[in-house]
């Protein structure tokens, strides 16, 4: 009696969100946030504490947990948001991935945690070829899942080279453990003989990020029906995954995208697919959003500084997310902010090593003058110089306690605040590392308190929404109209590939049912 050997199963990523109109991500912007290989994957995944996608480190644990299993760790890499990742990058890493996967011998399955919102200095589409030549290398039968950010652009390659893709539900993403655990499951069900039939819809709306929160909002909505609409049928689909899509990636594959995964029969999955993509088009209208203007937002803070028992606010700096491609620098919000004299604001956090390292050197209690962007990025970022104190000191190191970090181990590199202004009434945080601030603790390892000032700013577009939740409700919530590479008014980029006529960017676009483009 022969007793089958366990199912072998690669580990690899590439993972990288591209705004089309930052700087190129380089290999040494991979190599700095996240580049390992072979063992080291698997012990990191495996690790208490990980800098990895909460999703690899899910997949890996569930896996070990539902039986025996042959882990094949090739490489996972990936860098925050940022431009264009450089082609040759691109094709060294993906090259390097088929080799390790051609050397492996016979691999029943591939787990790839990639973003899905990447582009190249070349393709658009970085991500179907990745996925394309993925599957070249371990042939028809292997199953293929993956996980994807709910702000992938999805393309009609993704979804044939894979088996099965499986987005994330929540925006702010606090659901990465859940999907990664999923994707585990769904890996056992392949192996086991399931065959999926994935359905594929893109529609021609290209929302503001900012209306793409699940709280609340169309998008929300559109997500729970979908979910309810899987429960109601029974397990007869396996997977629903709606993608508001990244509208900074300027992509022909732009389009607020419906993937539905049947078992075994299609049938159930088209009918829902439709449903869906006619209820979406149906409340277009609801993906128009109006932002706070600087002036407004300086009123309210000067509003919640002279009256200590009205509410504290938090300000998002809309136009500059790092989190979606923002250089992390831009002053527009700060400099309004000092000037205006306002008093009890708490501001993060400014990219800006050699200011962070400047402080350093000076040390706690110093007065000097500071320098925002002695080199100028870009006309967003413009030189800015003033009076500042600094405040705290710190190595920028952390593990993550609230939303899309928590658990994670978080380096911010060299930081400090600096209270700012003749006033002193602005304190920000400066960083070595371009991260959004997302999480209470880009604040708190300084000694700072949140809950205690009167206003808060924060470089983020909406995942500060479950870090800093404790203190600030969604009433509590200004999205202010920033300057940036983040800018949610999309009618003032430059658009050179995003397919036109394109909802709401042009009022008149039509769309009408026609059947999926998979499926």
């Amino acid at each position: 009696m022969t007793t089958a050997r366990p199912p072998r199963i690669a580990l690899l990523g590439l993972v990288l969100e591209s705004n089309a109109f930052a700087p190129v991500a380089t290999e040494s912007d991979f190599r700095a946030r996240t580049y390992v290989e072979g063992e080291a994957l698997l012990e990191a995944a495996r690790a208490p504490v990980s800098s990895l996608p909460t999703e690899m480190s899910a997949f890996v644990r569930a896996m070990d947990a539902t039986g025996p299993w042959e882990p094949l760790p090739v490489i996972l890499t990936g860098c925050p948001p940022w431009g264009p990742v450089d082609h040759a990058f691109f094709e060294r890493t993906v090259a390097a991935m088929v080799e390790r996967l051609r050397a492996a011998g016979s691999v029943d399955g591939v787990y790839v945690a990639n973003h899905g919102a990447m582009v190249s200095t070349e393709t658009p589409d970085p991500d179907g070829e990745m996925l394309a030549r993925i599957r070249a290398a371990v042939g028809p039968a292997a199953a293929i899942v993956g996980t994807l950010d709910l702000h992938a652009n999805l393309s009609e390659r993704m979804v044939e080279s894979a088996s099965v893709l499986i987005g994330y539900q929540t925006n702010p993403h606090v659901d990465m453990l859940e999907r990664g655990e999923e994707a585990a499951f769904t890996m056992r069900r392949l192996l086991a003989g399931m065959r999926p039939h994935p359905v594929l819809v893109r529609l021609p709306i290209v929302a503001p990020s900012v209306t793409l929160l699940t709280r609340e909002g169309p998008y929300a909505d559109l997500i729970d029906l979908g979910q309810r609409r899987q429960r109601e049928l029974a397990g007869a689909v396996l997977n629903v995954t709606v993608l508001g899509g990244f509208a900074f990636g300027d992509t022909p594959k732009n389009g607020l995208a419906i993937l539905v995964t049947a078992r075994d029969d299609p049938a159930p999955a088209r009918a829902l697919a439709r449903e869906l993509a006619e209820r979406a088009w149906a409340e277009r209208a609801r993906f128009r959003k109006r932002l706070t203007a600087i002036e407004d937002a300086v009123a309210i803070a000067r509003a919640a500084a002279d009256d200590p028992a009205s509410p504290a606010h938090i300000l998002a700096d809309s136009g500059d997310n790092p989190g979606g491609g923002g250089s992390g620098n831009t002053t527009a919000l700060l400099a309004a902010l000092v000037e205006s004299g306002v008093r009890g604001v708490l501001f993060g956090s400014m990219f800006d090593r050699e200011l962070a390292m400047q402080a350093h050197r000076l040390g706690v209690g110093a007065r000097f003058e500071a320098v925002f962007n002695r080199e100028p990025w870009s006309e967003f970022s413009p030189r800015l110089a003033l009076p500042a104190r600094v405040v705290a000191l710190g190595d920028g190191r952390f593990v993550g306690r609230r939303g899309i970090y928590a658990g994670r181990a978080v380096d911010l590199g060299p930081s400090c605040a600096l209270a700012l202004g003749p006033e002193e009434g602005v304190t920000a945080v400066v960083i070595s590392r371009r991260l959004q601030t997302a999480d209470p603790l880009f604040f708190e390892h300084l000694g700072l308190d949140p809950g205690a000032a009167r206003t808060v700013c924060v470089k983020s577009r909406g995942h500060f929404r479950a870090g800093f939740d404790l203190w600030f409700g969604p009433d509590r919530v200004i999205e202010v109209d920033t300057p940036g590479l983040t800018a949610p008014v999309l009618e003032r980029l430059p658009w050179k590939r995003l397919p036109r006529p394109v909802y709401p960017l042009d009022a008149d676009t039509e769309w009408a049912w026609s059947g999926p483009l998979v499926g």
